[in-house]
């Protein structure tokens, strides 16, 4: 009796670790310099491989000045969230907005502006909701967004953003109800460097959502 205890604490031990387990988690300390991982997609943009210091992260040049994305992860629709870490450069009045997104290129964005002050939540290329943003130049900021279904035909779209080193926010600060069902896409990271600096990207992470996650 007490070995059959055992293995099924054992059993939902493992299980418990199952669904806790990352859908996708990329470091880029694996990842060959000067290459792209095989398993993203670029929207455009040369996205790279780069070394800072002992640390690697992946890099989108200062040039040239437009819109990119990069694709990652598996293909979701909603109940999941995104986060990573990232690095801009302002240059005198310029500066780069950079972003993390759910659903692929027409999804949502969770966009950090600083030439407007402001975080931002977007859904395809339409900004949907805005709060003030204190950024900091050439600091790391971590980002992160969900989806989520409330019931039936009532989605909600949910980002935050905090300095690395600082406390994460325990609210959401920016977003959105949807009647409209989420677009099924895989996750992206987002960058515009309009500072013509590069814009360096981190610890990108999909987790499917349980609940009313934090």
């Amino acid at each position: 009796m007490k070995m059959i205890l055992m293995s099924l604490i054992l059993l939902c031990g493992l299980a418990a670790f199952a669904q806790t387990k990352p859908l996708y988690e990329n470091n880029f300390e694996q990842a060959a310099a000067g290459k792209l991982p095989d398993d993203m997609m670029v929207i455009g943009g040369e996205f790279n491989v780069a070394a800072d210091g002992t640390n690697k992260v992946l890099e989108l040049p200062g040039a040239p000045l437009d819109s990119f994305a990069v694709l990652f992860g598996p293909t979701e629709t909603a109940d999941v969230v995104v986060s990573a870490r990232i690095l801009g450069t302002a240059k005198g009045r310029r500066a780069p907005t950079f972003g993390v997104g759910l659903g692929g290129v027409g999804g949502f964005k969770l966009q950090m502006s600083p030439g407007k002050k402001a975080l931002e939540l977007l859904k395809d290329q339409e900004v949907k909701a805005s709060v003030a943003f204190d950024w900091k130049s050439a600091t790391w900021t971590q980002l992160r967004l969900q989806v989520r279904k409330l019931k039936d035909g009532e989605w909600m779209a949910e980002g935050k953003a905090w300095p690395q080193g600082s406390a994460e926010p325990k609210e959401w600060t920016v977003s959105i109800a949807d009647k409209e069902e989420p677009v099924s896409g895989r996750a992206s990271v987002l960058g515009s460097p309009f500072a013509g600096t590069p814009v360096w990207f981190d610890d990108l992470v999909v987790e499917k959502v349980t609940g009313n996650k934090p």
